[in-house]
């Protein structure tokens, strides 16, 4: 379906602005306006209608309610960019964000659409501004301190027994530019390049992929977290993101997968996930809010 773009003048008018002084955009990029605005209305007042305190359990049900949805990559790449809505499709990193989204819209007490799409904006782009391409948080480091910065998320792993540190240079993606098509504008590769160098040497904190499994999962690990995978892939901090669910045998990953072509809860425990995974080193552990 054509994508359907549609001015939120008068959304602007009746939201009220964050405390972070974010500023909505103009303009939105709708995959299906009707069908994303009423799915997103019946989800904030059924989970709301739930009575659900904490906050774990909270992002838990939301994330629910998209298992099945099919895996989409690359829904957000548009010219000029602007805050895109696509929730027939969804990627790890998509998906995440708008569980969060859903997740903070209901913990300010609202239950509208229009404030759902203030706070995917919010959370998606640097100070919650879309100022072009370079102004969404594309590596996962950059989303944290931004959004941790603002209250939107707190990143608990230095909080977390036996937490290791990692340093990093991330320049993925212009060490790729011809994996994304954007970059192939001078300028816009420039710009990249200023953005990531504020992530040259970057060091951050991780739990080792050991430690994830067994008591220690049982022990710091709640239904509702954020699982930030990192890496060992040259310029890059993390290849995959999403929410905890714990079972009677550990934790387990509600994630958008690739190989699965959907949104799916893993039926095998987040340490065996892991052995299949080589790649991986570790995890970043992140909650909703100041906690």
């Amino acid at each position: 379906m054509k994508s359907i773009i549609h001015t939120l003048g008068l959304l602007i008018a009746i939201m009220i602005p964050s405390a972070s002084g974010a500023v909505m955009p103009g303009e939105v990029r709708w995959h299906n306006e009707s069908a994303d605005t009423t799915r997103v209305t019946r989800l904030l007042v059924e989970v709301n209608d739930a009575g659900l305190a904490d906050d774990g359990e909270l992002v838990a049900a939301i994330a629910q309610r998209f298992l099945d949805t099919p895996y989409a990559s690359n829904t957000l790449e548009s010219s000029p960019e602007m805050l895109t809505v696509n929730l027939e499709g969804l990627d790890c990193t998509t998906f995440v964000e708008t569980v969060v989204a859903a997740a903070l819209t209901l913990k300010e007490g609202r239950q509208a659409w229009q404030d759902f799409v203030y706070n995917l904006g919010n959370i998606r782009y640097r100070q919650g501004v879309v100022n072009g391409y370079t102004s969404r948080l594309h590596y996962v480091s950059d989303w944290i301190v931004d959004n941790s910065h603002r209250g939107n998320i707190t990143d608990v792993t230095p909080r977390l027994p036996g937490v290791a540190y990692a340093v990093k240079t991330l320049d993925f993606m212009t060490r790729h530019r011809e994996s994304y098509p954007v970059l192939a504008d001078s300028v816009e590769y420039e710009r990249m390049k200023n953005c990531e160098i504020g992530y040259r040497s970057h060091r951050y904190p991780y739990v080792r992929s050991s430690a994830l499994s067994g008591k220690w999962a049982t022990e710091n690990l709640h239904t509702g977290d954020i699982i930030a995978f990192t890496t060992k892939i040259q310029g890059l901090d993390v290849s995959h993101i999403g929410i905890i669910m714990m079972r009677s045998d550990g934790p387990h990953l509600l994630h958008a997968s690739s190989k699965a072509g959907r949104v799916t809860e893993e039926s095998r425990p987040l340490a065996e996930y892991l052995r299949k995974n080589t790649s991986i080193t570790g995890a970043r552990i992140l909650r909703i809010g100041q906690r």
